[in-house]
């Protein structure tokens, strides 16, 4: 039976954020997931990188300082992944006042120390691009600047470093049961692989529970009722419509019921609108949206934009839930805090990590803090290191995207415009490991449609973990949204093809 420092139980962004900073601290890791890498939570968010200028009107000042902070570190960890997005707040007058909103702002610009975003500043739409889309109803507003992320690639970024440093990623296993070893320190944790179905066992001296709704089932494997503190699940819900407007910049649209909605460019040809907020008591494997949330979200839209929208329009939905840490007396489920909570539950001498809610924003920073705890127990260990760390796709040149990329239109000068542009947002300076020794199209394989090669296909399942359609279509990649059914075949064949090859 194999013996390691530490089991991390869950893929999302926290289990892999974890499990890297685990890994670089020297430490022996092993993360498990009973599904995809960001096959959940992780992968249904806003996808924000942002300080959360609503969770001021709450007094959550430490939480928006924190996450305006890490959003400066994520900015040169990924900038592949993470860019900076305008946001046009148009003041609706029935709601909060001018003057308070330009007040959070400037509490906004100044909390967490503002490096390399512009300033927020007033706006009189008339005439502007910003305002053009708007109904005549709203004049004036306010421009400020939050960045946008690629959530799902956020996470196998983080996986994939974690692994290059040593961890064993195992997806598609799932933990099963943690006993307490007979004879030794820690845990004797009994994996199942969901593809092969065969069980294992492993010896652990900590594990870290980062299950993320899951916690408490988590630690009701090692004993029941071991849990002390309540997730709140809160269900959020977006919908994919076709382009609402022309240009690059976001908005952010107050509701009457103090919800914030989004509406942000998406994959060129749309616009992701969202998100809902709503407690959520179902199935966590069966989360998705319902009608209610579909004509909100339009309404949301239909309020403050000419073009209007029906839910006839949307092309796509997803869905996710946010496993929060839950607070006594708060009953809106969009004022539940957002805030983390590491936590060691103790069962017959052994010790389990666990981690209650968070979000994408200061995944890093939960991660180091969960590091130092471990470390703390485990008594071995470095220090904290991601703090000034790229990750995988963003080391070197890549840490200046526009430079990176001019770059690598001059390496690969055969490769089309836009394939090597979305070679470079997804993969970043990684691109170049797969297309290292090409002179020519050619090169790349066997073409599946739309753009899509063979190579890409191969490097998804020999180098990130791929190893459904679903993987590579609506989650490495949104290719989904763009590709036709022929290519869709395709990829799906060139799939099973590579699958055999690597297990035959």
């Amino acid at each position: 039976m194999k013996t390691l420092d530490v089991l991390v139980i869950g893929g999302g962004v926290n289990g892999a954020g974890i499990a890297r900073d685990l890994a670089g601290r020297g430490l022996s890791v092993m993360l498990c997931e009973k599904d995809d890498l960001a096959g959940a939570t992780s992968s249904a968010s806003t996808k924000l990188v942002h300080g959360g200028l609503r969770y001021l009107e709450y007094g959550k000042f430490g939480l928006v300082r924190q996450a305006l902070a890490e959003r400066e570190v994520l900015l040169r960890a990924a900038p592949h992944l993470v860019r900076p997005v305008e946001f046009i707040l148009p003041h609706h007058k029935a709601l909060r006042p001018r003057w308070l909103i330009r007040l959070g702002l400037f509490i906004y610009d100044h909390l967490g120390g503002r490096r390399t975003l512009p300033a927020s500043r007033g706006l009189a739409f008339a005439g502007t691009k910003a305002g053009q889309p708007l109904k005549r109803d709203f004049r004036y507003g306010f421009s400020y600047s939050d960045c946008w992320v690629d959530d799902a690639r956020l996470v196998v970024a983080s996986a994939l470093d974690a692994y290059e440093k040593g961890a064993q990623v195992l997806t598609r296993t799932e933990c099963v049961k943690l006993e307490r070893h007979p004879e030794d320190q820690g845990w004797v944790a009994t994996l199942h692989d969901h593809i092969t179905g065969e069980k294992t066992k492993v010896h652990v001296q900590l594990v870290v529970n980062a299950a993320g709704p899951w916690v408490n089932k988590v630690l009701s494997l090692a004993a029941e009722g071991l849990e002390k503190f309540r997730v709140r699940w809160v269900k959020g819900s977006h919908i994919i419509v076709p382009k609402l407007y022309q240009g690059e910049q976001a908005y952010i649209l107050q509701q009457a019921d103090h919800r914030i909605v989004f509406a942000i460019p998406y994959e060129k040809k749309y616009t992701l609108v969202g998100t809902t907020e709503t407690d959520y008591h179902g199935d966590l494997d069966e989360v998705r949206i319902n009608m209610e949330e579909v004509e909100y979200l339009c309404n949301a839209v239909n309020g403050y934009f000419r073009h209007q929208v029906k839910p006839d329009d949307v092309e796509w939905t997803y869905s996710g839930v946010r496993p929060l840490h839950e607070e006594p007396g708060v009953t809106n489920a969009a004022a539940a805090t957002r805030e983390y909570l590491l936590d060691v539950e103790e069962f017959q001498g052994g010790k389990i990590l666990s981690v209650y809610g968070g979000k994408i924003t200061t995944f890093r920073r939960l991660s180091e803090e969960a590091g130092d705890k471990a470390v703390a127990l485990l008594g071995r260990g470095k220090g904290g290191w991601t703090a000034a760390a790229a990750l995988p796709g963003g080391e070197g040149a890549a840490a200046n995207f526009e430079m990176f990329y001019k770059t690598l239109r001059r390496e690969f000068n055969w490769l089309p415009d836009a394939l090597a542009h979305r070679y470079a947002r997804a993969y970043g300076a990684r691109c170049r490991e797969f297309l290292r020794g090409f002179k020519r199209m050619a090169d790349l394989g066997e073409h599946l449609g739309d753009n899509v090669y063979e190579v890409e296909i191969a490097y998804l399942v020999n180098v990130e973990w791929a190893l459904t359609a679903d993987d590579i279509l609506w989650r490495r990649s949104k290719l989904g949204l763009h590709v036709s059914e022929e290519t869709e075949k395709n990829i799906r064949q060139e799939l099973k093809k590579i699958l055999s090859k690597k297990t035959g």
